[in-house]
């Protein structure tokens, strides 16, 4: 065993179990022997292998603990910048304590002097996690449902896996979420999610049914709103995505959008083996979509408005206030008594708008104004009104029976034509918009 490699005291102690018979056993020479080589593998001195190896190799507890290394005001910090991170886990929230305590000290959430900085900017992972252990999360965190004719159209669409890696912000992987209940009968609404597999950037759109009406006027808001552009779309194989409007949007309004798809039935429910196509939406799919809204059923106009003012102030919140770790690195390792495993290594923790400054893709002017955007939030109010409003569209009654929804209502755009009325339809997207 190379002498670089340093051990474990389990492991130690666990080599000396077993060099323990030889040693009792042995003569003077032999026992000598057995010194050298213990003592090169374990980097302990002789006199104390010779003491050990005489008695009870088995740890003794810790007769005294050590005192707290940090005191309570890191307890109270952590408790505020970890409420206003959403209480995400320690290996997220230990590399952003500093800028979240520095952020909220300007908005007057907490206060911070120059060794409370130094504290957090040194405290460990480890030491995070016990703390949040610890001291509990007494406030409740937001809430954590014979085979078909094949589509011609998709037969020019290549099928592929946005790669893991992927440095290139503007790949986006797309997907519909149904809030439709227990039942999918009649119209219901839809949030139309997409996650650039680069950054972590996150846009929702909350729409009634999924005409193509409506999923155009979803993607009217996104590219509306996204600070970089659209690279690449990669939806599922679902007719909602797939159809000759939205490929003709894509290809004549939208000019210089590759169109790719995942493989067939290669979703999480059905792809154990092979792999999911989608795995970065359908992933938050459930962590920024199902942990807000649940599994209930919404179906009206005034739902579906609401449900978008809350997708606004989740943009905020999601992009610009909760980091996120991206896969660095996969080792398979194959196992010869255990079964083979993959090792995925996690770099560190940052926003998606971090991640987005990082790659250089942003004019400067429009990076300085996300960052004054980010400046003057405050990401505790605005995740107490995150609660309010979830509250609000939980309170909202449904679609009454026997009474149409109007649609168009809930459309970006006013003036966008109703089937017969004549008026004229204007597309024009600019898709570096600044947000609104």
């Amino acid at each position: 065993m190379p002498t670089q490699v340093k051990m474990t005291i389990n492991e130690r102690r666990k080599y000396l179990q077993i060099m323990q018979p030889r040693y009792l056993r042995g003569n003077r020479k032999e026992r000598g022997k057995l010194l050298d080589e213990m003592e090169e593998v374990t980097g302990l001195h002789r006199k104390s292998l010779t003491r050990l190896m005489g008695g009870d190799l088995k740890r003794k507890p810790r007769r005294k603990q050590r005192g707290r290394t940090y005191g309570h005001e890191v307890d109270d910090a952590l408790r505020v910048i970890s409420e206003s991170f959403d209480y995400i886990c320690a290996e997220r929230l230990a590399p952003n304590l500093v800028w979240m305590a520095t952020h909220l000290a300007t908005h007057g959430e907490m206060e911070v002097s120059p060794s409370l900085l130094e504290q957090l900017d040194r405290i460990s992972i480890s030491t995070v996690a016990r703390i949040l252990k610890r001291i509990g999360q007494d406030v409740p965190h937001l809430p954590h449902k014979s085979p078909k004719k094949a589509n011609p159209l998709i037969r020019g669409i290549p099928m592929k896996r946005i790669s893991w890696d992927e440095q290139e912000p503007g790949h986006f992987e797309v997907d519909l979420v149904h809030h439709c209940g227990p039942s999918a009968s009649g119209e219901y609404i839809h949030t139309f999610q997409a996650i650039d597999v680069a950054t972590g950037w996150s846009e929702r759109v909350a729409l009634l049914g999924r005409s193509y009406r409506a999923m155009e006027d979803a993607f009217r808001r996104i590219l509306a709103r996204l600070p970089f552009p659209v690279l690449e779309i990669h939806p599922d194989n679902g007719s909602e995505f797939l159809n000759h409007h939205l490929i003709r949007f894509w290809k004549e309004k939208v000019r210089g959008v590759t169109l790719s798809r995942s493989r067939p039935f290669h979703k999480p429910a059905l792809s154990a083996v092979e792999g999911n196509d989608n795995r970065f939406v359908e992933q938050k799919n459930n962590t920024l979509v199902r942990a807000y809204l649940g599994y209930d059923r919404f179906d009206s106009v005034a739902q579906t408005l609401a449900i978008n003012e809350l997708y606004d102030k989740l943009w905020l919140y999601n992009n610009f206030f909760q980091p996120i770790m991206r896969l660095q690195e996969k080792t398979y390792i194959a196992g010869e008594s255990q079964p083979s495993r993959v090792k995925r290594r996690f770099d560190q923790a940052q926003t998606p708008f971090d991640r987005l400054c990082a790659t250089g893709i942003l004019p400067p002017e429009r990076q300085e104004e996300l960052e004054r955007l980010r400046q003057r939030t405050n990401p505790r109010r605005l995740r107490q009104e995150i609660y309010d409003l979830i509250d609000y569209i939980f309170s909202l009654p449904g679609a009454v029976p026997g009474i149409t929804e109007d649609v168009f209502q809930t459309f970006l755009t006013p003036e966008y034509s109703q089937k017969g009325d004549g008026s004229p339809v204007t597309l024009s997207f600019d898709r570096t918009i600044a947000p609104r």
